[in-house]
């Protein structure tokens, strides 16, 4: 770098800036395989065919039969060994050709969802449904970018599984005055006749990634559609005066009993959606969706300075605000929105992104995790587990593939050794229960090895397929792989969606603001790619703000 001088002696400069050893970076991708071998080994061995391992225990765990009011687990276990199929691709995605086929048999041998257990029809959806088709395509796909992951004599069986699977899924989009599905169904006898008529927005609006790719491998339309027929319904209960929505809505009545609007738990994948569903299928209207969803978050939910990397003023913050007044709601932030700078450089505001993440990686370097609920005010936790999400993962993978700034690659070796320094186990990783105390829980949820894992491991891993076979790919919101495909392009069925009678319009992958494809990631100016990608007065600014200095 030219003109090294004052600014060579920053810490900040001094820790982040240049190369990033590709030796070492080697070591950190073999240390991200090696923490996914260690929990997928220890779920075979000690928890399957049961669907989550205990790694403190070394043992599985099933849905709490004894207490069904116990959410917490049964809405994600259905006594269907979700943990294998959730880490079905990223099997894959590392390489491992043997396993993946001998999981892939596995699933189809032993798996049934012919079960009595009432679960989370999001949950199903995106960790059971969403890998089954993820595995289904990287199967059937002719190119095998992976390596070899072809089954011998593979009878398209997980797609049927998914259609199995969706199928006893439906009957929650029944009975209800909205088109807005019930949360839970029991996949032997339906939707429970003791159901709650409340739902979240992103339970109920986030299920269209998985049942269009599932309507358009099978050319049946009754997926999409009420997939769809559930988001126009979201949509069109959106506040007239800040066209936010809330969190929670009543489905009979379409009252928001929850009036918050955010980027975390209740509404993050709601808005992803709009946007993957866009990539996915070229609807236009997804696009216009996310456009004006996304044009009422700057102008409602963000604080701060208007620009990232200039000006006076706090760091940029989105806030929790009430849906009708845009008023702030309360101080804190969940750690599910960490998601929002990964989906910010899919639709080209890479700036924003950087600030966004660069506060969530400050908490996490103040806890060596991030806690479910951090109060911006007090600087304190609020909630204080952290169950090993992905979220700040995926965005860190996300800003390194847009700016190549080596910077993320620092700050994934960070969160890869907090990891393996706070919450390593016996057999396995476990959920952090208090991020101040580091004391654990006894659980390793399913996404540590679809999600956490993968994305750390394709944040080292330069040369995966994935980034340079050419194939175009998009991650679910469980982290599964699809390839963006001229075949989910064509549908046999536009004149028949809710409301889409006028404007059967298609579009163009590359009509989007800023196209999506890693071919335009490498555009970013040489000189900025090795200085940080936020000026170092602004980190320190940040730092201030959640107690690290």
């Amino acid at each position: 770098r030219g003109g090294g001088g004052a600014v060579g002696s920053d810490e900040y400069e001094r820790r982040y800036s240049g190369a990033f050893p590709p030796q070492l970076r080697a070591r950190l991708r073999d240390a991200a395989r090696g923490m996914f071998v260690f929990g997928y080994d220890s779920y075979m061995q000690h928890a399957f065919p049961r669907d989550e391992l205990d790694p403190l225990h070394c043992r599985g765990r099933g849905p709490d039969r004894h207490d069904p009011s116990n959410l917490n687990i049964n809405d994600v276990l259905g006594n269907y060994s979700l943990t294998l199929i959730d880490a079905l691709d990223t099997l894959a995605v590392m390489g491992n050709s043997s396993e993946f086929q001998k999981a892939v048999k596995l699933v189809i041998d032993t798996v049934s969802f012919d079960k009595d257990s009432t679960v989370q029809v999001f949950e199903a959806t995106i960790r059971v449904l969403g890998s089954l088709l993820s595995a289904h395509i990287i199967i059937t796909d002719t190119k095998q970018p992976f390596g070899d992951m072809s089954i011998k004599d593979y009878d398209n069986e997980l797609l049927h599984m998914a259609h199995d699977l969706a199928v006893r899924l439906l009957p929650a989009f029944e009975n209800t005055k909205t088109g807005i599905p019930y949360p839970r169904v029991n996949l032997k006898k339906g939707v429970p006749p003791d159901s709650n008529n409340e739902t979240c927005t992103a339970g109920a609006g986030s299920l269209l990634v998985e049942f269009g790719i599932l309507s358009r491998l099978l050319g049946d339309s009754t997926f999409e559609w009420v997939a769809r027929r559930a988001v126009k319904a979201l949509w069109s209960l959106r506040s007239n005066n800040t066209g936010l929505l809330g969190n929670v809505v009543n489905i009979q009545t379409g009252h928001w009993v929850g009036k918050q609007s955010g980027l975390g738990a209740g509404s993050d994948s709601f808005y992803e959606y709009l946007l993957k569903s866009y990539i996915l299928f070229g609807e236009k209207e997804d696009l216009e969706m996310f456009s004006d969803a996304y044009r009422n978050i700057q102008n409602h939910l963000r604080r701060g300075r208007e620009a990232c990397n200039e000006g006076e003023g706090d760091p940029p913050l989105y806030v929790n605000v009430n849906m009708f007044t845009g008023q702030l709601m309360n101080t804190w932030i969940d750690s599910l929105q960490a998601f929002f700078p990964g989906l910010q450089v899919l639709i080209g505001d890479v700036e924003d992104a950087i600030c966004l993440h660069a506060f969530y990686y400050a908490i996490w370097k103040r806890y060596g995790a991030l806690p479910e609920r951090y109060n911006w005010q007090l600087q304190a936790p609020d909630v204080p587990f952290y169950p090993l999400r992905p979220e700040l993962v995926e965005s860190t993978y996300l800003l390194y593939q847009a700016t190549k700034n080596p910077f993320y690659l620092h700050v994934g070796m960070d969160i890869l050794q907090s990891l393996e320094k706070y919450t390593k186990a016996q057999c396995g990783y476990a959920t952090l229960h208090h991020v101040v105390e580091k004391t654990k829980e006894d659980r390793m949820e399913s996404f540590f090895l679809s999600e956490t894992c993968k994305y750390l491991y394709l944040l080292f891993d330069e040369e995966n397929p994935l980034h340079k076979s050419g194939n175009k790919y998009m991650f679910t919101t469980e982290g599964h792989i699809v390839s963006v495909d001229e075949r989910f392009r064509n549908s046999l069925w536009q004149d028949i969606l809710p409301g889409e009678e006028d404007s059967a319009e298609k579009v163009k992958p590359n009509e989007l603001k800023a196209v999506n494809f890693s071919s335009n990631c490498n555009r970013v100016p040489d000189e900025r790619r090795y200085l940080l990608p936020l000026k170092s007065n602004y980190m320190r600014q940040i730092d201030r703000m959640v107690g690290l200095i």
